[in-house]
């Protein structure tokens, strides 16, 4: 269809409407005119007018995006790929919902029967842990049809009670998959902000005591202190009554009140097996209450005499509970009752007769981790810097520069770059360098701090797509201060795309610099978004969705393999969203411009949600 033509024709219907509006004015006008003192021709009645315009169409672009999801969703119970069949039908159903909540709730069902298809698939080749397509379709429904949500958690039960294998018990870490699908779906909801939703499908399974419970409940406790410290009060009573639980049971439950966030456990040889997240939280300010339940449900479980060895079932054994025990000792001394300290000082010194000196002697970085004071960056540099001078061979060498530049790069410190410059295998070095520059310019672009960023999009390692990220976002945060150089650094950042060698990467960088324009300059939006279809057309596979980096180490010592934090400016929804709202003709057109289903798919749904989320007079 020929762009220019229908261009016309949209503008020839809109002077048209106008014409007509301007016809019903004048009569008005004249009578105005005519009659002094009369209030039909004031102000606010033709603000109302306009209002009652701008009210029709904006309900005709409505009727017109049902419509559009409508014909998709016919076009989508043909596509061949089933995982993007099922998440095109929950999208389409989530955004026709208060439209037509009957027709939504049968797509959701065709799209449930499309992503249990999707999984049995990608589990039979790659393991159930790749099976998520029922996870996505959950989150939409569950938004907006809880017992709808229900049944398909039910069916995802019955389906692992079902298979040749027998349930796996709750453990340590995460629940059994059909209880963890729950607790998933109920932190999507959450992290979503919607805290009563989440609730509803989390209470069922928030009497274990696991790791993702407790990494719920912390996040929970952001939003709703209330809420979160009720459940874990619950929780700690049922722990101090449960014949079952043990010491690393406790030693999760304290991560919840001291450190928030990462979690201890001991294996039954005292070593220790940890677990921590990216982004931890301060330890709870929570009532002198509370804290005195923990340490008496800690004591009930703690103190309990030991089994003889040949029934000792717990997952500590002796050794794994002294080092719970020394952990915890400092929290204890701090925080408890007097009579609480001394009895678990006996039980740590008649422990402590118990264990091997191996034990008693060992490393106690993840006993005090978290409890005791951080060292500084110097405190843990010197050890490893110390092993350098000790070591055999440039390998050893070069692996140790390299864990002392992540050990700077998580402080933040440019030092971290010198470290990798000492990394004698050239190939090492590369990879390494562009790991280090791109950690360093995130955390730049995170700060504000443009030079630094810049600085480092001059590196020789860094990538193409890289780059133009780091312009991009550096030109976002000049925009209001410098237009000029900000509109110079995008020009840099187009001459960068055009070097880019990957068909994938190409339309992901135009979206970036699509979406930087938006800001600084937007009648280039439009030309740069026809780029991307352009190169999207050529990319065999591309979708509009995947925000993210993904680097790769691969060094004689290590393979160490990494996505990047999720980076929307790569992705369709936020710029379609946009332009929807700007000229909804030429978005659509612009979306059928897609040739891959994936690509026109997602960008047709984001500017339909885009119109229909629009609030109504």
């Amino acid at each position: 269809m020929d762009y220019s033509l229908n261009l016309l024709q949209c503008l020839s219907h809109r002077l048209l409407l106008a014409c007509v509006l301007m016809g019903f004015s004048l009569p008005a006008s004249a009578q105005t005119t005519g009659t002094a003192g009369s209030k039909s021709g004031s102000p606010s009645k033709r603000v109302n007018r306009s209002k009652t315009a701008a009210d029709i169409l904006a309900a005709e672009r409505r009727k017109q995006a049902q419509s559009l999801l409508i014909t998709l969703a016919s076009e989508a119970r043909s596509f061949r790929d089933q995982r993007l069949r099922a998440r095109a039908l929950a999208r389409i159903a989530e955004a026709l919902w208060e439209a037509d909540s009957e027709q939504s709730r049968s797509l959701f069902v065709k799209s449930w029967e499309a992503a249990e298809t999707a999984d049995a698939s990608t589990s039979d080749t790659l393991g159930e842990a790749s099976s998520n397509a029922r996870k996505e379709v959950l989150v939409l429904v569950a938004k907006r049809d809880r017992t709808l949500a229900e049944d398909f958690l039910q069916k995802l039960k019955a389906q692992e009670e079902t298979k040749s294998k027998p349930p796996s018990e709750t453990g340590l870490w995460d629940l059994p998959t059909a209880l963890q699908q729950r607790l998933d779906l109920a932190e999507t909801l959450l992290r979503a902000g919607d805290v009563q939703r989440a609730l509803e499908f989390a209470d069922p399974v928030l009497g274990n005591v696991t790791m993702s419970t407790l990494d719920f409940l912390t996040i929970l406790r952001e939003k709703d202190p209330v809420a979160a410290d009720s459940r874990y009060t619950r929780m700690l009573r049922q722990t101090g009554s449960n014949p079952l639980t043990d010491a690393n049971t406790v030693s999760l439950l304290a991560s919840y009140l001291f450190t928030p966030r990462m979690y201890v456990v001991f294996n039954r040889e005292g070593a220790a097996d940890a677990s921590w997240m990216r982004t931890t939280f301060p330890p709870a300010n929570v009532t002198a209450q509370l804290r005195l339940l923990f340490f008496q449900t800690a004591s009930a479980v703690l103190l309990r005499p030991l089994p003889p060895p040949d029934q000792d079932n717990t997952t500590t054994g002796v050794p794994g509970k002294f080092m719970v025990i020394r952990r915890l000792m400092p929290l204890f001394e701090q925080h408890a009752p007097d009579p609480l300290i001394d009895n678990m000082r006996a039980q740590y010194e008649a422990l402590n007769s118990l264990v091997s000196n191996r034990v008693r002697e060992a490393e106690t970085e993840w006993a005090d981790r978290g409890i005791a004071p951080e060292k500084t960056l110097t405190e843990q540099e010197q050890p490893l810097l110390d092993q350098v001078e000790r070591v055999n061979t440039s390998d050893e060498r070069d692996a140790i520069y390299f864990k002392l530049a992540l050990m700077s790069l998580s402080k933040d410190d440019q030092n971290a770059r010198n470290y990798v410059s000492k990394i004698a295998d050239s190939e090492f070095r590369k990879q390494a360098q562009r790991w280090i520059d791109w950690g360093l310019a995130v955390r730049a672009i995170k700060k504000k701090s443009v030079e630094t960023a810049l600085e480092l999009a001059r590196g020789i390692e860094l990538s193409h797509i890289q780059r133009v990220w780091i312009l991009t976002q550096s030109a976002k945060l000049l925009a209001a201060v410098d237009r000029e150089r900000s509109l110079s650094l995008l020009d840099q950042a187009a001459s960068e795309t055009r070097r880019i060698e990957s068909s994938q990467e190409r339309p992901r960088a135009l979206l970036a610099i699509a979406n930087a324009l938006s800001l600084v300059e937007p009648a280039r939006v439009w030309e740069t978004l026809f780029e991307v279809v352009k190169a999207a057309n050529s990319a065999e596979g591309f979708t509009g969705e995947d925000g993210s980096l993904p680097l790769t180490i691969n060094s004689k010592q290590q393979v160490l393999s990494k996505r990047f934090d999720y980076i929307p400016e790569f992705e369709m929804k936020g710029i379609f969203s946009e332009i929807a709202n700007k000229d909804f003709d030429r978005a659509v057109q612009l979306a059928h411009g897609f040739q891959g289903e994936a690509a026109r798919t997602n960008a047709t749904i984001a500017i339909c949600q885009s119109v229909l989320k629009e609030p109504r007079s």
